[in-house]
């Protein structure tokens, strides 16, 4: 085990603070796209850390330490959004969502900042669904399992934050267009 978290898991100040001098940009980037600004996503790196600090003696060593502390900081913005029990007790259906929505993360059609920008202002559900499914890699099974919704809401909130990602996506380039033409 790496002599740093031994020095955490007994408390040791200067270790806490060269492990978050260590992990908090690449935290700050987890925990910016499940919250709404950049203010937001500050209180939720300080919480993550805070039960990180709590929980790492939890740690035995196996698998990555980065993947750990990658699923504090997901299981704390899932633990948020179940508090303010966004998804409702109506369950989403799929009826009228046959259309297949594609998003090119590859080749993206606008800045990667912008993108975040737009993924930062879906609705709280949508963007939830979103990152876990798309940016995490969890199944839509993984998803009601973990956020407590069916499997059916949880494709239904990802196919609608897609077409909401679409729509910015296409008035972006519109947008783009203009300017080009203009010579701006």
């Amino acid at each position: 085990m790496d002599p740093i978290i031994k020095k955490c898991i007994e408390k040791d100040g200067r270790a806490q603070e060269e492990l978050y001098n260590k992990y908090r940009k690449k935290l700050f980037l987890i925990c910016l796209k499940y919250t709404s600004s950049e203010t937001e996503a500050e209180d939720h790196l300080h919480d993550t850390f805070i039960e990180i600090f709590e929980k790492i003696s939890k740690y035995k060593g196996k698998g990555s330490f980065e993947g750990w502390m990658k699923r504090i900081a997901i299981n704390k913005a899932i633990d948020k959004y179940k508090r303010k029990k966004v998804f409702g007790l109506a369950d989403h259906t799929l009826e009228n969502l046959t259309e297949e929505v594609y998003l090119d993360f590859e080749n993206p059609e606008v800045p990667i900042d912008k993108l975040m920008v737009f993924i930062q202002e879906l609705p709280e559900q949508y963007r939830l669904i979103f990152n876990l499914y798309e940016l995490d890699g969890y199944s839509h099974r993984e998803i009601s399992k973990k956020v407590g919704i069916s499997e059916n809401t949880s494709k239904s909130n990802l196919f609608r934050a897609k077409v909401n990602l679409k729509k910015r996506i296409s008035a972006y380039r519109i947008t783009i267009v203009k300017k080009q033409r203009r010579g701006e």
